[in-house]
């Protein structure tokens, strides 16, 4: 129960925490995330449609995958992609709020943040889902650092943003996934994630 209640704890502070990077240092400036977070943020900027929600959503397949090949990922990362999901969209009021910062100074921010809130609930064997629960799983399929794998699929993510947007967007977002991607592999690389085989 006492380790419930903690990774209980960790998957909301990690979800303020990442929801905090995106509205208020990257959505403002127009800035990509990668993975998920990135494909809700462009459907966000084409359509306006919430980020939370397109994440759910998108998110389905990698659960279902999850569901028959990695049963314990399945239900360590369905409360992440739930919780961190409604978290971004109910703060995203902060938008308002942005401070007129230099935006490669906000995606380094933003990313740190969203890298943090990712890397805090990764250390406690819980995650946002979408790529984050793929990242998971390859990463145990080819033992190799989570964070290595997040970076490498965000950077497919903000390279088809970039031909979407603008160069500025696509260098913007490079940074902030760097930004991710060292903050994230900095929370994961001193405990290594526990192995769960196929079910």
């Amino acid at each position: 129960m006492k380790e419930m209640v903690k990774k209980g704890i960790m998957i909301v502070a990690g979800s303020l925490i990442l929801s905090l990077g995106i509205n208020f240092f990257l959505i403002p400036d127009h800035v990509l995330d990668g993975g998920i977070i990135g494909i809700g943020m462009i459907a966000n900027y084409i359509w306006g449609m919430k980020v939370g929600l397109t994440i759910i959503c998108f998110s389905i397949p990698i659960f279902t995958l999850a569901w028959f090949h990695f049963r314990m990922y399945f239900y360590n990362s369905l409360h992440g992609l739930l919780v961190s999901s409604f978290s971004i969209d109910v703060l995203q009021g902060l938008r308002a709020y942005h401070l007129p910062l230099d935006p490669a100074v906000s995606s380094i921010i933003g990313g740190a943040l969203v890298g943090g809130g990712i890397g805090l609930m990764l250390r406690h064997h819980t995650s946002t889902g979408g790529t984050d629960l793929l990242a998971q799983m390859i990463a145990d399929w080819m033992k190799v650092n989570v964070g290595f794998v997040i970076l490498a699929i965000d950077a497919v993510i903000i390279g088809a943003g970039g031909l979407l947007f603008s160069m500025e967007t696509l260098l913007l977002s490079a940074i902030t996934i760097l930004s991710v991607g060292l903050v994230t592999m900095t929370f994961t690389s001193s405990r290594l994630l526990p192995e769960h085989p196929a079910s």
